[in-house]
């Protein structure tokens, strides 16, 4: 697996995302942007999704082993709250980011790195 071109094409992903989230859904250049980012995030997948899944399995079994695990693309900018025995009653994400890639837990404002790509 190549960490390198994993957090290049994530970082894009996160770009693609952040430039459609200022588009009003009636902007013309909206669906266009749109595409492109399903675009790469299905390559994203189809090259690092069975990689990403298997982190994403071990980060869930150790805090959050009540939440099934999703795409990863799924856990990319916002991320996706989770259940944590941890902390009963808080909302609690899962998300993962690049620069490196990482998957971190974040519960309120504060960020736990649980996974990091060598």
């Amino acid at each position: 697996m190549d960490s390198k071109k994993l957090d290049k094409d994530l970082s894009e992903i996160i770009l693609k995302k952040q430039e459609l989230e200022k588009l009003d859904y009636n902007d013309p250049k909206y669906d266009e942007l749109e595409d492109a980012l399903h675009d790469l995030e299905d390559a994203f997948v189809e090259e690092f999704g069975d990689f990403l899944e298997e982190k994403l399995q071990e980060v869930h079994d150790r805090f959050c082993p009540e939440t099934d695990v999703l795409s990863p693309t799924a856990y990319i900018g916002k991320g996706i709250v989770v259940d944590l025995e941890k902390y009963p009653g808080k909302e609690a994400r899962l998300v993962l980011n690049s620069n490196p890639t990482s998957i971190a837990l974040a519960v309120r404002d504060k960020q736990e790195i649980v996974w990091r790509a060598d």
